[in-house]
């Protein structure tokens, strides 16, 4: 079996998060989403948990970070091409996303990122494995 990953994140508005995501062309899980909680499905083994700030809390005993202002980590897809890079960070940006930073282009390697509704950085990239120049 793989490992899956469930990446818990705290959002202001559910709903909200919930509508910016699926314009995005991503699907929820229902048997897992409720009034706290949505089951972002990213991939077979890759999920993000879109909890309302204080069911968040529940789980930890740390402030919530405000990621409109700090950054505590940058969550990076992995597509398949370029095309795809560029169609989902412009599906984010018409949801209503921000930009995050420069479009990164090296050849092998192409980037770019944008915030979400409440401020969380991803990255969205594609890498020619076949291109990735050899180390000396």
């Amino acid at each position: 079996m793989s490992t899956k990953i469930f990446v818990n994140l705290p959002v202001k508005d559910l709903g909200k998060s919930m509508e910016f995501f699926t314009k995005l062309g991503y699907s929820f899980d229902q048997q897992f989403s409720d009034e706290n909680a949505g089951c972002l499905v990213i991939s077979d083994d890759i999920y993000a948990m879109l909890l309302v700030e204080p069911f968040f809390k529940s789980f930890t005993k740390k402030d919530i970070v405000d990621a409109t202002t700090s950054t505590e980590a940058i969550l990076c897809l992995g597509v398949e091409s370029r095309q795809r890079v560029d169609e989902l960070v412009d599906k984010a940006l018409a949801a209503g996303g921000l930009p995050s930073n420069d479009t990164m282009d090296q050849g092998f390697m192409y980037g770019r990122s944008f915030q979400d509704l409440d401020g969380h950085l991803w990255e969205v990239m594609y890498m020619d494995a076949a291109a990735v120049p050899e180390q000396a």
